[in-house]
């Protein structure tokens, strides 16, 4: 088939500053992908390229020239008419350097390839027969905000709690975290944090004791990306079951794949689609992630429910999921209007309620 797109810019605004180790965010560039077959226009398939500021490898002031010029080259090409060939066809056309147009690709055409009817996998979730477990995201802030928050995840049914930490003082994070599993056996609540590269060679030792006191079930990414040798001594220690996520970033060769988890051998990783080269290369990675014995989960990043859709989609073409990090749906209070809701810590699919996103799509 033949494609014409159209490229929508959209802000997406943030309901709170949404703080991480990395600095904090009240807002989010964010643009949809509409395909069209040639000649028609009644429908289209609807995708998210969404790069992360200070995070993804393709963000730049130049990101939506390069977001038009490569859509204008795939409209001279024939693209394929089956699934697994659009994710071929995605990966050979666009460079990995470009990892979430690649991902907004491969949406937007799945999408058209299933009518246009936000179906980028016609599976169980999509029909509303499965549900995705997902974990409760606590963001950085002050002591009082993260309190609230965590009330707020245990009050709505999360079994599932994820801190972020290294942005206040630890000691204050340790607590918040220690008043939860005065409350809650580890049987009861799960517990993982996130340190986005907040630790280093001085302290993370001291952190990853710390922590496992209170039976924490894993930690991201501990220290910077980049430092192998360490990484594996931490993963070695099984001090703390350890989970890679911006470690993954800029690998896309397969052999790459299996080295970078042969050295460090982690007990998880975290994939991010958009981050690591679209949904064939996150294929990859867990493949080759399930084949040493690796766990894994998805995590959205900080898309719209556009993108989120997709990955949900996508996610629940696996079974035995563990807890997944796709609970960003309620952050922004001009986010698409949805069919995705969030009951008692699981993602789901309502396809009683319609998706709307008119208003910006005719912006």
């Amino acid at each position: 088939m033949r494609v014409q797109f159209r490229i929508i810019p959209h802000i997406l605004k943030f309901r709170f500053e949404a703080g991480t180790s990395r600095g904090s965010f009240t807002e989010k560039e964010t643009w949809f992908i509409q395909a069209f077959r040639n000649g028609d226009d009644s429908i289209y398939g609807l995708g998210e390229a969404s790069p992360l500021k200070g995070l993804s490898i393709d963000y730049s002031e130049n990101y939506s020239n390069n977001l038009h010029s490569f859509l204008n080259n795939v409209e001279s090409l024939e693209i394929p008419e089956e699934a697994e060939a659009i994710l071929t066809f995605v990966q050979g056309h666009i460079s990995p350097e470009f990892p979430s147009i690649r991902f907004g690709l491969e949406t937007a055409l799945l999408d058209l390839l299933n009518a246009g009817e936000r179906r980028i996998f016609d599976n169980s979730f999509y029909t509303g027969a499965r549900r995705i477990p997902i974990n409760g995201l606590v963001w950085m802030g002050d002591k009082a905000f993260m309190a609230r928050q965590i009330e707020n995840k245990l009050k709505l049914g999360f079994d599932t709690i994820k801190m972020k930490v290294g942005a206040i003082n630890f000691e204050e994070e340790f607590a918040l975290l220690a008043s939860i599993r005065e409350r809650y056996s580890a049987s009861d609540i799960t517990l993982r944090v996130d340190a986005n590269g907040a630790f280093d060679q001085s302290n993370v030792y001291q952190r990853l004791e710390e922590l496992a006191s209170l039976e924490i079930h894993s930690i991201e990414q501990p220290v910077k990306l980049g430092q192998h040798e360490l990484m594996h001594e931490l993963c070695q220690s099984e001090i703390l079951p350890i989970a890679l996520d911006e470690e993954l970033i800029g690998i896309n060769a397969i052999e790459d794949k299996k080295r970078l988890l042969d050295i460090i051998k982690p007990q998880y990783i975290i994939l991010k689609p958009s981050l690591i080269g679209g949904m064939l290369s996150t294929k990859e990675w867990i493949e080759i992630a399930e084949s040493q014995n690796i766990g894994w989960w998805m995590t959205s990043m900080l898309e719209s429910n556009v993108g989120l859709n997709a990955i949900a989609q996508f996610t629940a073409q696996y079974e035995k999921l563990l807890p997944q990090g796709l609970g960003t749906g309620q952050l922004y209070h001009n986010n698409i209007v949805s069919p995705l809701e969030i009951r008692k810590g699981e993602l789901l699919y309502n396809s009683t309620k319609p998706w709307d996103f008119q208003e910006i799509l005719s912006a």
